[in-house]
């Protein structure tokens, strides 16, 4: 069963995790047509194994918005990583009572 899951995993996705902001490019189908629709926002929690998925959260319009991604699913297109920040969690869900400048977390330099 290992060996199957193993063989199934996606192995174009980049590396990120909590605290990473990434950019999920997301295939929408509108009647016959299929588009491709951009969410960005940062990584508030992951889960590993052959089931895993991987939480974002954005703002929009003062609204906060999450959305779940199974690593494996057909629906992702493409994920890139856009910028790091130095998180001390695993799980950033404290970001979800934080507006504006607490809600700010510090960048790390890229290399």
């Amino acid at each position: 069963m290992q060996k199957l899951a193993a063989k199934l995993q996606r192995t174009d996705l980049p590396k990120f995790g909590p605290g990473d902001t990434v950019r999920v490019q997301v295939k929408i189908k509108e009647g016959d047509k299929e588009r491709l629709q951009a969410f960005e926002g940062i990584v508030i929690a992951t889960k590993q194994g052959p089931q895993g998925s991987f939480t974002v959260r954005k703002m929009s319009f003062g609204q906060g918005v999450e959305r779940i991604f199974p690593y494996n699913s057909k629906v992702v297109d493409k994920v890139e990583k856009v910028r790091s920040y130095q998180v001390r969690r695993a799980k950033l869900f404290y970001l979800r009572g934080l507006r504006g400048k607490a809600a700010r977390l510090k960048e790390v330099e890229r290399s």
